[in-house]
């Protein structure tokens, strides 16, 4: 995986961070979401870089190889702001100012925390199968609890770690084949250590309360995304089939926000490395679409 880059770790603040870094050009930042680490994005990353820009996958705080301080009762320091303010710092390390960023998941999440806390940073932000959290959790209904129930049991204190690290190849499911042999090898290894699991872990529970009152307060003062953004989510997925189109609903945070469907179940920088990876090149490179 990611032949031609280069590997490191980043001391800033309260956590180190692991990343990946390749390629000439201007700078994109991909940030990974749960459970997965930065090497979700070895068949898009090299598709970036060939296509004239300089890719950095870290892993985010507490995932993977990047770890993170001891967990406190308000969940701060697994908060997005948190976690969005080690992005900036990794890449002030690397030499880049101002940035273009793409976010899946719970990687979205802290995307859009990064856009809207460092607007000078983020030329411009792609947001990947992921709603800003509090409209998720503006429109619970019977169907989103059902299927999405999981936020709210690992949001519980402990018990959630006693039952993951039980037996956490059967809780965390992955195909080798699909996901590439090495990606495979990498995620399992994070998902049996129980740090890790613990790490992933305070990322939901900040999202339900921390994150949350971060997001109303910017909701309260009109706060939005300054750059242009663009809009993705994967039609095998579920996230249009809960909420309609998720575009109308980001354009309440991003006024200048296009995006359409990929087809693609939820881990599309796996499942759709080519249709993602033209979608984010066209983007960046400002061509219309």
């Amino acid at each position: 995986m990611f032949e031609g880059f280069e590997a490191r770790r980043v001391q800033v603040d309260e956590a180190s961070i692991f990343v990946r870094h390749g390629g000439e050009g201007p700078p994109v930042v991909l940030l990974h979401g749960h459970p997965r680490t930065s090497a979700t994005w070895h068949r898009v990353a090299p598709l970036l870089v060939q296509r004239g820009f300089t890719v950095v996958c870290p892993d985010l705080r507490g995932y993977g190889r990047s770890t993170g301080p001891a967990p406190t009762a308000d969940h701060a320091g697994y908060s997005k702001r948190a976690v969005a303010d080690d992005v900036v710092g990794v890449m002030r390390s690397l030499g880049h100012a101002r940035f273009a960023l793409a976010g899946h998941d719970r990687g979205g999440a802290v995307a859009l925390r990064l856009a809207l806390d460092h607007p000078d940073a983020v030329s411009q932000v792609a947001l990947i199968d992921c709603l800003p959290l509090t409209e998720h959790l503006s429109r619970i209904t019977t169907k989103f609890a059902t299927q999405w129930w999981h936020w709210f049991f690992f949001a519980q204190p402990d018990i959630p770690e006693r039952v993951i690290n039980a037996d956490p190849d059967s809780w965390y499911h992955g195909d080798p084949q699909s996901m590439g042999q090495e990606n495979y090898d990498e995620w399992r290894a994070a998902t049996r250590n129980p740090d890790v699991v613990r790490a992933m872990l305070e990322d939901y529970r900040a999202g339900l309360t921390i994150d949350r009152r971060h997001e109303e307060d910017d909701r309260a003062a009109g706060t939005q995304i300054q750059c242009s953004a663009l809009i993705l989510w994967s039609l095998r997925d579920d996230l249009e089939d809960l909420y309609g189109d998720p575009l109308k609903i980001w354009r309440q945070w991003a006024p200048d926000a296009r995006g359409h469907g990929i087809d693609s179940g939820h881990h599309v920088a796996e499942e759709a490395p080519e249709a993602l990876a033209s979608s984010l090149t066209d983007f960046f490179a400002g061509r219309p679409g």
